[in-house]
């Protein structure tokens, strides 16, 4: 049985279930941020770990992330835990991208997700912009929001609007950001501005499901 942590209140219109990325836990700075910041605009956030990560977690042995079909299947686990009729499901980076793959497999089955939100997409490997990872995205239909970091590596705000996405996909950028959204001194703003932006942004997302 996967566990499952939750922030914020149980009478909250939406459970948001958050996957980490490839190379931090759920109860990483970043991960935290965003579950408390989402239970301050009043939404419920849920978090778990993928196997690798929670393996991680027993013994202290750095892992690479389980196969794809794994990561999956620990997501329809969760899914089905909490129930679909008030979930958006999402995560960062691999999370979100694992999060999108099986919102697609549940519209397909019929049972779809109410919506799905991103926190930094892996476009592309970095450096390897001919390496898309989108062709889920092309025939989403869930409702699906991605914040995204306009400098982000995976996927610049110069190169994902040539992409062929789905209408359902809105795209929040963040001014100056990185892969964890992460602005230059340089451009005058703080990351905690843009993860207050993208925090803002799901509030709002989530106000229209």
């Amino acid at each position: 049985m996967t566990r499952i942590v939750f922030t914020g209140p149980k009478s909250a219109p939406l459970t948001i279930a958050l996957a980490h990325g490839a190379g931090a836990p759920m109860d990483s700075p970043y991960m935290e941020a965003f579950a408390e910041g989402l239970a301050a605009r009043g939404l419920r956030c849920a978090r778990f770990e993928f196997p690798y990560m929670a393996q991680r977690r027993d013994d202290g042995k750095k892992r690479p992330p389980n196969p794809a079909r794994v990561l999956l299947a620990t997501w329809r686990e969760v899914i089905d835990e909490i129930g679909r009729e008030k979930l958006v499901i999402g995560g960062k980076s691999m999370g979100g991208r694992m999060a999108s793959m099986i919102a697609a497999d549940l519209e397909a089955e019929g049972s779809p997700v109410r919506g799905v939100v991103c926190l930094g997409y892996p476009f592309h490997p970095p450096g390897k912009p001919e390496k898309l990872r989108t062709d889920h995205l092309e025939r989403l239909k869930t409702k699906t929001l991605i914040c995204q970091g306009a400098r982000d590596p995976f996927g610049t705000a110069e190169e994902v609007p040539a992409y062929p996405l789905s209408q359902a996909i809105q795209l929040e950028w963040l001014e100056d950001g990185d892969h964890g959204f992460k602005p230059r001194k340089a451009s005058g703003r703080m990351e905690q501005q843009n993860w207050d932006a993208a925090l803002d942004a799901i509030q709002a997302f989530c106000a229209k499901l």
